[in-house]
């Protein structure tokens, strides 16, 4: 039997049944990211924990204390710690995927499998890390004594949507960045760009009634602010999830075409 493989002819959809056939494949490469990580660190998985609790500490200090952000009443600490940690993992999962192709181009040209698999593998193995974060949340939410609600029950559709995000636009990123090495440079640009874009370091209601419809479309506000109220138990905020994910499942679904497209030329131009 002769299996003949042939690029993608047009604007096709990757094809998941292939990747089901390299599963082994894809779960040694996730494997390996998580072991890679943090190996030969003395702290190894506890900067999961330190990177976005330093990051709390600055946050809280400055825009809390110093510039005094109104937080519609929630805690500075426990406000940011909701929105930094699902952030965190969003950040690093895209830094990563953008480059995820580049960083494995001595395999691309040696054998044939699912190119897909690279920047799906970064996003997957960057879960542990969030993983383990959520100690934090944990830890926060103990000591402001915030207990959970029903609210909690959309918690895995946001976590589910905080992974599309960065898949997304990991698919996009790291094909561009095979042939545009200019993605490298821009990337830690665009993720200080993209904090100030959610409701992070501030709130949602201080945005403008007359900008509310377009700022929605950021799927980024649509994780930060349903994360917040999923935990806080606050009523949950459909305006900002529903454009959001609609956003995120179409870069999703763009960035997956786009990618089968560039996938021929990869070799190419690595």
């Amino acid at each position: 039997m002769v299996t003949v493989i042939e690029p993608a002819s047009g604007w096709e959809f990757p094809d998941f049944q292939e990747l089901k056939a390299y599963r082994d494949l894809f779960y040694f490469l996730v494997w390996r990211d998580i072991k890679v990580l943090y190996a030969q660190t003395v702290l190894g998985f506890s900067w999961a924990i330190l990177n976005p609790l330093v990051q709390i500490i600055i946050f809280s200090v400055i825009f809390g204390k110093v510039a005094k952000v109104p937080t519609d009443g929630v805690p500075y600490i426990l406000f940011s710690t909701l929105a930094i940690i699902p952030w965190s993992y969003m950040s690093e999962s895209m830094a990563a995927s953008s480059q995820s192709l580049v960083s494995g181009q001595n395999l691309l040209g040696k054998v044939y499998f699912p190119r897909v698999i690279f920047p799906l593998t970064s996003v997957l193995a960057k879960l542990v890390d969030f993983s383990i974060s959520l100690l934090i949340v944990v830890g926060v939410m103990i000591y402001y004594q915030v207990s959970p609600t029903w609210n909690l029950i959309y918690l895995p559709l946001l976590v589910a949507l905080m992974v599309t995000v960065p898949t997304g636009l990991g698919l996009w990123l790291s094909a561009l960045a095979i042939r545009y090495r200019d993605v490298k440079f821009a990337m830690p640009f665009v993720i200080r760009m993209l904090i100030y874009s959610a409701p992070i370091l501030y709130t949602a209601s201080a945005i403008p009634d007359k900008y509310r419809l377009l700022y929605s479309l950021n799927p980024i506000v649509a994780v930060v602010e349903g994360f917040r109220a999923s935990l806080l138990g606050t009523p949950m905020p459909w305006a900002y999830i529903l454009p959001g994910s609609i956003v995120a499942l179409l870069v999703l679904v763009s960035g997956a075409i786009y990618f089968r497209r560039m996938e021929r030329v990869f070799v190419d131009v690595i």
